[in-house]
C-alpha cells in the first residue's frame, strides 16, 4: 500500500435504509421552498465525526485498531433526527442539514476519533462537533427560508465506517474503505 497517493477520507456513522427513504423524502418536500440548492445524494448521507481529508495509505491501515476499539467500546445508538437548519447560523446560506440528538455514548465514540485522527497524524479540530445530517448545498447566493418544523422517526446507528471521498460533477461519491461494528457485534 505504500507509494500510493493520498486519499480525501473522513469517519462517520452509517445509516440505516429507512432513515435513507425518510431523508429523501424529507429533501423533496423541502426542495420547493430551497431555490438553488443541490441536494445531496440520499444514499450519501451520513454522520460525520471527524473529517479528515488528504489520508496517506498508511495513515488509514494506523487508523484501523484505533477505530476498531472504539465501536467495540461503544454500543450501538439509538438517535432522534429532528429540526432543520442552514450552516452558517447568520448570513448567506451554504448547506442545508437535519440535526441528529445522540446519546452520550456518541459523543464519546467522536472524541475516541478525534484522539485516533491526532495519534496518526492529523491536526487537531478546532471546530466544536456538532451531529447534523447535511442534506444539501447551495453554491450560489441564496435567500433564507422558512423552514418547517422536522422529526423522523428515531433510528439504529451500529457502524462507524472510514470512507473514502471522491468529489465529481455530479457530487461526492463515498467509498467504505473499513467498518468497524458498534459494541463488537
Amino acid at each position: 500500500m505504500s507509494g500510493e497517493a493520498s486519499v480525501r477520507a473522513f469517519i462517520a456513522l452509517e445509516l440505516d435504509p429507512p432513515l435513507h427513504t425518510a431523508l429523501e423524502e424529507l429533501q423533496q418536500r423541502l426542495r420547493p421552498n430551497l431555490g438553488g440548492i443541490r441536494l445531496v445524494r440520499p444514499e450519501g448521507i451520513h454522520l460525520t465525526l471527524r473529517f479528515l481529508g488528504p489520508t496517506r495509505p498508511e495513515q488509514i491501515q494506523s487508523l484501523g485498531p484505533s477505530l476498531a476499539a472504539a465501536a467495540r467500546a461503544c454500543p450501538a445508538l439509538e438517535a432522534r433526527v429532528r429540526g432543520v437548519g442552514m450552516f452558517p447560523d447568520r448570513g448567506r446560506p451554504r448547506i442545508l442539514w437535519v440535526g441528529v440528538d445522540l446519546p452520550p455514548a456518541a459523543f464519546e465514540l467522536q472524541r475516541a476519533c478525534e484522539v485516533a485522527a491526532q495519534d496518526t497524524g492529523f491536526e487537531r479540530e478546532e471546530r466544536p462537533f456538532r451531529a447534523h445530517l447535511t442534506l444539501g448545498r447551495w453554491r450560489e447566493r441564496a435567500a433564507r427560508a422558512e423552514l418547517p418544523e422536522v422529526e423522523l422517526a428515531p433510528t439504529r446507528l451500529d457502524c462507524l465506517v472510514l470512507f473514502r471521498s471522491e468529489l465529481g460533477k455530479a457530487g461526492a461519491v463515498y467509498t467504505p474503505l473499513a467498518r468497524f461494528p458498534l459494541g463488537g457485534r
